[in-house]
């Protein structure tokens, strides 16, 4: 059964698809694909169905990283099928536990800013109503948060099989 990462933010369309499109990237980079598992959705329904917002696909294409999906709602039964849920800001946090009535899963919800180590930005920033320098930024801060998530959970992995 694969370790099933979901990445949230407002609308599903600028900075969950790219964190999502960049694990990704990364677990296929390192030969993970058949352990780890990726999705990504919004707090709310603003974009269903839409793809990636093309300044974040434009932002990450730079990178050799290719934006795919569509956006969806998360849904209360994501917290019990994800073994992780990465918020990309407070606001989205608080919406995600919001969601979780009893507390039951407020353990498997973080921070994706918490797996940066070059990066000091505890939240990832909204780029989609600001210019270019906006999504690249989301991007690099997202590549240095995704590496320090993948090694974190390749070393939850690891211990698990002992």
């Amino acid at each position: 059964m694969p370790y099933k990462l979901l990445f949230v933010c407002l609308g599903n369309i600028c900075r969950s698809p790219a964190a999502e499109n960049i694990m990704n990237h990364l677990i296929d980079r390192a030969d993970l694909s058949d352990r780890l598992v990726c999705d990504s959705a919004g707090t709310s329904s603003y974009h269903v169905g839409s793809p990636p917002d093309r300044r974040m696909t434009a932002a990450a294409s730079t990178r050799g990283i290719k934006l795919q999906g569509r956006a969806r709602q998360l849904q209360r039964s994501d917290l019990k099928e994800f073994d992780l849920i990465l918020a990309m800001d407070r606001d989205n946090y608080q919406d995600i536990l919001t969601l979780d009535s009893s507390g039951e899963y407020r353990h498997k919800v973080k921070l994706i800013c918490d797996f940066a180590s070059h990066h000091r930005e505890r939240e990832v920033p909204d780029p989609y109503y600001g210019g270019s320098e906006g999504f690249d930024r989301v991007i690099n801060l997202l590549l240095d948060a995704c590496e320090g998530l993948l090694n974190d959970v390749v070393r939850q992995l690891e211990v698990g099989q002992d």
